[in-house]
């Protein structure tokens, strides 16, 4: 079987953990190669999430790799075997590929934490939102495509009804964005309000009083893995999303989002301050 061309950030993600337990323990690609029998180009396709791996040979590989986290292991071993094919590939040819990496890391999350500073968050944003922030950011898209773009925002809200736990944290400023004109923000805003009443969703705000606050450039989804060594930062680019994994950069997102939630408002405070810029409206 031919390596694959183009590897989803799942299947990356497997290979790099893959990698850094072998790293970890100063073994060379080439003897995981001759452990499993295969060639060392064998093992560089693995950790790149060129090929699968079967639950045996990974699991032979943690042993040999002295990795004793059986949490760890198991998950990895479920990342390795499933087969599991999700709404997104129903979307194949038109969404780019990282939209389909976002969709399929959302439906595998444990819990999500989100941080927005002038935007409403994807999965909380009405139709009308998307399609007039799609009109302001692509004019010349043709209408089939942005449609589809439309429907596909509208599946991703499968993280929020689903029932998985869903902290969000907005800045003032997206919430007096009047993406569309005042009749469509002010439904956004009502959107907001009804579904902060889900119990799997908190959702607070950081006005523009807040003392102290410098985390503008910071936005993030911190998404919980099945376990911590899996958790995932996704950040918006220009490109895209962006997947960040190393093990330094998600312990410094997980003291941003600790900073980020202390200059956020109680939930009903937030949901009060919902309500006045509503009336503003």
């Amino acid at each position: 079987m031919p390596p694959r061309a183009n590897p989803t950030a799942r299947q990356g993600r497997l290979g790099a953990e893959l990698r850094k337990l072998r790293e970890a323990t100063g073994i060379e690609s080439r003897d995981a190669a001759a452990f499993l029998g295969v060639n060392q180009t064998q093992i560089s396709h693995i950790e790149s999430g060129r090929f699968g791996i079967s639950e045996q040979r990974l699991r032979g590989l943690a042993g040999f790799y002295e990795c004793d986290d059986s949490q760890l292991v198991d998950a990895l071993v479920e990342m390795a075997v499933s087969r599991f094919k999700g709404w997104w590939e129903e979307y194949r040819g038109v969404m780019p590929p990282t939209a389909f990496d976002l969709a399929e890391l959302e439906h595998h999350a444990t819990y999500a934490r989100v941080f927005e500073m002038v935007h409403i968050p994807g999965v909380l944003q009405t139709e009308d939102h998307v399609r007039a922030a799609s009109l302001f950011v692509e004019p010349n898209l043709p209408e089939e495509d942005r449609e589809a773009r439309v429907t596909f925002r509208m599946r991703r809200r499968e993280v929020i009804t689903s029932g998985t736990p869903y902290d969000v944290i907005i800045h003032e400023a997206a919430l007096r964005m009047r993406v569309g004109g005042s009749k469509i923000a002010h439904a956004q805003l009502d959107h907001l309000l009804q579904v902060s009443g889900r119990e799997s969703v908190t959702l607070r705000v950081i006005p523009f009083a807040a003392e102290g606050f410098a985390g503008a450039g910071f936005p993030m989804q911190y998404v919980g893995g099945a376990v911590p060594q899996l958790d995932t930062v996704q950040i918006d680019t220009p490109h895209g999303a962006e997947f960040i994994d190393a093990t330094a950069r998600l312990n410094r997102y997980r003291t941003r989002s600790e900073i980020i939630d202390k200059a956020a408002l109680p939930q009903e405070a937030s949901l009060d301050l919902i309500r006045r810029i509503a009336q503003e409206l």
